[in-house]
């Protein structure tokens, strides 16, 4: 038996459901998870299926073709095995890069990670420590073009499904970010865009803020705007120090780059316009 998932999004109108399991049942499948949500904001259908059949990939996609024709739906076919393929780009902060090569490692976050990308050699080491491997190229305003083309080449040379920005601290262009729609995760802080520039941390104890968190989207060229994935706050008080502050919330960047990016990797996200729907 092959375990497959299905992703399947389409302009709602009667008949899908039935359809798409009516293929499954057919070939002698099995569901083993469902889920479905159709929105009424933009009118689209949206649905996620886990399956063991004994066709395989290939086969159980020429079968689903007339339904995907007839809905003339967004769709995806993965074996549930296939691990997805990211490449990370960092600048200096290392708390979500060990994040994410830890939880890769330890086996539970189903991604390989071929490559880091830099603009800076400071986390060199711990890419290394990890066996992954590591390349930095200075960004300046003149070599941003260059060093967005490296990307482009590593993206297509090691077939990467994702780039995660894991506190990379470069604006990329308008272009490349419309060249990979949905297919770029980003994290910030939560103060956006109340404490913008340097030290917000300090910013916020000093406005005494009582929430802070942190925001994985993916990226469009409307800086810090696009489709919000996972989200995380805690509360705190007066008592906590700056030192404190940023303690807590570099772990929630982190922890919700983490789940952003394992989320794009069982493939339980879809786009819906300027927002996301997600199958948790």
């Amino acid at each position: 038996m092959h375990r497959l998932i299905l992703t399947f999004s389409c302009t709602d109108v009667p008949g899908i459901v039935n359809a798409v399991t009516g293929v499954i049942v057919a070939a002698g499948g099995n569901i083993t998870e469902l889920q479905q949500f159709t929105s009424l904001d933009t009118g689209r259908f949206f649905m996620r299926i886990e399956l063991d059949v004994s066709a395989d990939r290939k086969t159980f996609s020429s079968l689903l073709s007339q339904v995907v024709s007839r809905f003339d739906a967004i769709w995806d076919l993965v074996e549930s095995d296939r691990r997805t393929r990211a490449l990370v780009l960092v600048s200096k902060a290392g708390g979500p890069l060990n994040d994410l090569l830890f939880h890769k490692r330890s086996g539970d976050l189903p991604i390989d990670i071929p490559l880091v990308m830099s603009n800076h050699e400071t986390l060199r080491p711990m890419a290394r420590f990890y066996e992954v491997g590591f390349v930095s190229h200075p960004v300046t305003p003149e070599t941003k073009a260059r060093f967005e083309a490296e990307v482009r080449r590593m993206v297509e040379l090691h077939d990467i499904d994702v780039v995660v920005l894991a506190r990379y601290m470069q604006i990329l262009t308008p272009q490349f970010c419309a060249d990979f729609p949905g297919r770029i995760i980003n994290i910030h802080h939560s103060f956006l865009p109340g404490f913008k520039g340097a030290n917000p941390y300090r910013q916020a104890h000093e406005r005494g803020v009582k929430l802070i968190g942190a925001t994985a989207h993916f990226v469009t060229k409307d800086l810090d705007e696009g489709p919000i994935i996972e989200q995380n706050v805690q509360r705190v008080d007066h008592s906590r120090s700056v030192t404190e502050l940023t303690s807590i919330g570099q772990g929630l960047e982190s922890d919700t780059l983490t789940s952003a990016v394992r989320l794009f990797a069982e493939r339980r996200i879809f786009l819906d316009g300027v927002r996301t729907v997600i199958f948790n």
